[in-house]
């Protein structure tokens, strides 16, 4: 049995879900919240993406799936220092920026910790390349800066949630990149 077509744009509103997970995290996100931002009907809401749980599920992957590509980006750069230093202004943009909700959703919803462990087995990685290549100290520990990193990360969209402005959460990203040894 086809059923109704749907009345709305799926990717719209899923996108729409994103933001109102990020705005309030998954536990103060109720689903009468998210049907008025998503404008769509609960049945509407049920029927295309199942129930809250299905819907975090799919909208959080959706936001993850970007920030790798973020995080994939910064680790391309030509040295461990810069792929960080990249990543750490990336971050410092994206948590003040006036078009989107501030902060990041990943790096601050509970929920999402095994995605945030993925980012920083990315960075680890990257970082123990940059150690073999020279440009880190044979005294880095790769799994340790990149635990700093993300608590950085983690601290800047703090920082922007709080209302701290943009220039306040770059010194945050120029304070820590200042603390990483140089080879």
């Amino acid at each position: 049995m086809a059923g109704r077509p749907r009345s709305f744009d799926r990717d719209a509103a899923l996108a729409a879900a994103v933001e109102q997970f990020w705005r309030t995290g998954y536990d103060k996100t109720s689903v009468s919240t998210l049907t008025q931002a998503m404008g769509v009907t609960p049945p509407s809401l049920y029927a295309a993406f199942g129930d809250k749980d299905r819907l975090f599920d799919e909208a959080s992957t959706l936001y993850f799936e970007r920030t790798c590509e973020a995080v994939d980006a910064a680790t391309d750069e030509p040295t461990a220092r810069a792929a960080i230093a990249r990543t750490l202004d990336d971050a410092a943009r994206a948590h003040t920026d006036a078009r989107t909700p501030l902060g990041c959703l990943m790096l601050t919803e509970p929920r999402l910790a095994a995605q945030r462990e993925i980012v920083r087995e990315r960075l680890a990685r990257r970082i123990a390349r940059g150690i073999d290549e020279g440009d880190l100290p044979a005294s880095v520990q790769p799994d340790e800066l990149a635990s700093f990193v993300v608590a950085v990360m983690r601290g800047m969209s703090g920082c922007a949630r709080d209302g701290g402005t943009a220039d306040e959460v770059r010194a945050i990203a120029r304070t820590a990149l200042a603390a990483i040894p140089e080879a």
